[in-house]
């Protein structure tokens, strides 16, 4: 079964979650800077089968696009013509980032690992992940 992908885009870092071959589980793949996206997911896809990409759109309190939502439409344009068989899917990530930040401060992690973006971004990507995993289910 194929893999599905999820993304946490930032203008700096890009976090990078991939479910299991089941797709039950999703797990903290990597960060890479996003223009280094299309060139990573190419080696990723000669080894791997993907499903469906999921993109995190950013929304505001009242559920409206945030202002950051044009870097990422620019992110899924890129996506859809570099890779055009593969569906994309959004999710919500809202609050993402706090989550994230918030679960790995539970984790005993030292400070200074608890602080560092790129595993914030990684985490933010599973959870996107696996609030699309969860919708899907319904």
């Amino acid at each position: 079964m194929p893999r599905i992908i999820a993304f946490d885009y930032g203008t700096k870092r890009l976090g990078i979650a991939v479910t299991d071959p089941l797709q039950i589980i999703a797990t903290a793949l990597t960060t890479i800077h996003p223009k280094d996206s299309i060139d990573f997911l190419k080696k990723y896809l000669q080894t791997e089968s993907v499903e469906c990409f999921v993109v995190g759109m950013p929304r505001q309190m009242d559920g409206t696009e945030s202002q950051s939502a044009q870097h990422i439409r620019g992110f899924m344009t890129i996506l859809k013509k570099n890779f055009p068989d593969i569906p994309i899917a959004q999710v919500d990530e809202r609050f993402t980032s706090k989550m994230a930040s918030a679960s790995i401060a539970q984790s005993g992690l030292k400070k200074s690992d608890r602080q560092n973006k790129a595993l914030i971004d990684q985490v933010s990507a599973t959870l996107i992940l696996q609030t699309y995993l969860t919708m899907s289910q319904k």
